[in-house]
């Protein structure tokens, strides 16, 4: 599909000149416009071996990466073309084309290394590109695969014993794919046929003596430290995560828009929609964010849809005072003329002014929608009448004093029932704000409970995968002689086992956490929030039960 994730042509985004690495803002921008699942193939190989010509045929274009046709390497840097995916509907397939692997024009050797680890930090797909057969030079090129562990680090403050090595990477290594281009040799070891992975597999057997991201790994690069994974992680969670906030509030905005006419008939109706909006606001940050570890972000999208809700209430009551006075002006029109001319200011006046007032308040009531301040417009208004009320029956000379008394004793008694009515709608409104918090806490909780038990089950995957490679590695160890690397990779073996195991137990520590994690960031944000600590506590300990 014609996109923003559509590009016509190849565009550069980290810049190799004189050996020093920049990223290209161009290219960010167009990253950041994709919205879009992405897939990332990039590839690698020593120059001048069709490595364009190949990620323009996976583009499904003749032409776009460069080509050469000399022994000068004609790409300098990684470049990138953005896709849409040939196999995967909404998804954009986003290609890394690398400067070729050693250059004899190059002065440091170590330039290669950081173009073979940026290559390797941005891919979901990594392939090595090579031509003829697997040979020992190819095979040599990947020492930079064994240098990974030189310039990359996976832990921001590693222990003094913990030694970082090449299953560490495991948990971020991409799918690797080794394209050998003008195979000859038939797929044959020791007389028996064998397919391209197991051809593969012996080629590398193990010889003694082997040993916002792309801004954030070039800087690092640059300034000649070690890029960390795990910092590079955070640094991506705090971008991610502000992002996922802005897009869950901007979408509560905008559906609460579409969905709600000022006034609202009642503060329940308001609410309603209100619990609607924020439950697809929290689906839309749960979707969007990762490692918001002290619910920092999730707070922040609390407080902001808080706050958007409060505004939006205060908006619907002054909606609804607005309205309810301009109908009362209009409706009581009559009344105030009949007053101001002395109409009631006769024998039976008092009768007559109650008569007139009465109309009003029916015609008020049968007015549709005057939103939550119905009440308390009428209530002001009556109260404004209550001096005029009082002067008429005083001048009026049809009544006895003792009907007189009796007239104000029941005029009293009625203004406070109506006192007494718009208190018990006021409480009412009250506990229909607490109820929205408490659906508020619970649809929290439910939903980062759901993101958490995926999160959980892709890191059990995820250590099943480690330990599954620490096994092979340790067996191949083995095989090859390597006694005190398979006896130290037990210990790590062991610990990992613990951890699959740990991992699968603490399910309803987890929980409890996120209970009690998300219970302390409502106390600590909603307004009032005093009021509903026990009925937070409750909701915790069921959910617990």
């Amino acid at each position: 599909m014609a996109s923003e994730s559509t590009m016509k042509s190849p565009i550069c985004l980290v810049e190799n000149w004189n050996e020093q690495l920049t990223v290209n803002s161009e290219a960010l921008r167009i990253l950041e416009k994709i919205c879009q699942p992405v897939v990332v193939v990039a590839i690698v190989g020593t120059y001048r071996t069709g490595k364009s010509y190949l990620m323009n045929q996976l583009a499904g274009q003749n032409h776009g990466f460069p080509l050469g046709s000399t022994v000068r390497a004609e790409t300098k840097g990684i470049w990138m073309w953005c896709v849409p995916h040939p196999s995967k509907p909404n998804h954009t397939l986003v290609l890394l084309d690398t400067e070729g692997l050693g250059d004899v024009e190059k002065g440091d050797p170590k330039n290669d290394s950081w173009i073979f680890a940026l290559a390797v930090l941005l891919s979901s797909t990594f392939v090595y590109n090579s031509m003829g057969i697997i040979y020992q030079h190819a095979l040599e090129q990947l020492h930079y695969v064994t240098e990974l562990t030189h310039l990359i680090r996976a832990k921001s403050d590693p222990t003094p014993d913990e030694v970082e090595d090449s299953s560490e990477f495991v948990s971020f290594f991409p799918d690797f794919v080794w394209t050998v281009r003008d195979f000859t040799l038939e797929l044959m070891l020791d007389g028996h046929p064998i397919t391209e992975d197991e051809y593969l597999e012996n080629a590398l057997k193990l010889i003694s003596g082997l040993g916002t991201l792309v801004e954030t790994y070039v800087n690092a690069i640059n300034k000649g430290t070690i890029p960390c994974l795990e910092n590079a992680v955070t640094t991506l969670a705090q971008r991610e995560n502000s992002a996922a906030v802005q897009k869950a509030a901007d979408h509560y905005s905008e559906q609460m828009a579409q969905r709600v006419q000022f006034p609202t008939d009642t503060l329940q109706e308001l609410l309603e929609v209100h619990t609607a909006c924020e439950k697809e606001a929290i689906a839309v940050f749960m979707e969007h964010s990762f490692k918001d570890d002290n619910h920092e972000f999730q707070k922040k999208l609390i407080e902001t849809t808080e706050r958007k809700k409060e505004a939006l209430l205060l908006r619907n009551e002054e909606a609804s005072v607005k309205y309810c006075q301009a109908q009362l002006e209009q409706l009581s029109e009559a009344l105030m003329q009949s007053i101001s001319r002395g109409a009631f200011s006769v024998p039976g006046g008092h009768r007559l002014y109650l008569e007139a007032k009465k109309k009003v308040e029916f015609d008020y009531k049968l007015v549709p929608r005057k939103g939550v301040k119905a009440m308390e417009v009428l209530q002001s208004f009556l109260q404004s009448q209550s001096v005029i009320e009082k002067s008429i029956l005083q001048s009026d000379k049809a009544l006895t004093k003792g009907e007189k008394a009796i007239a104000a004793e029941r005029a009293k008694k009625e203004a406070a029932e109506k006192e007494q009515e718009l208190l018990k709608q006021q409480q009412k409104e009250q506990q229909e704000k607490i109820e929205a918090q408490e659906r508020s806490f619970r649809e929290n909780v439910e939903q980062l409970k759901e993101k958490m038990e995926r999160e959980k089950e892709n890191i059990l995957r995820e250590q099943e995968k480690m330990l599954e490679h620490k096994l092979k590695v340790q067996e191949e160890f083995l095989t090859e002689g390597f006694k005190e690397k398979s006896e130290a990779l037990s210990k790590e073996i062991n610990r990992l086992n613990e951890e699959i195991e740990a991992s699968k137990k603490n399910s309803r520590s987890i929980f409890s956490q996120i209970l009690t994690g998300v219970g302390s960031v409502f106390l600590a944000v909603l307004p009032g929030a005093g009021k509903i600590v026990g009925a937070v506590l409750t909701l915790i300990g069921s959910l617990l039960e």
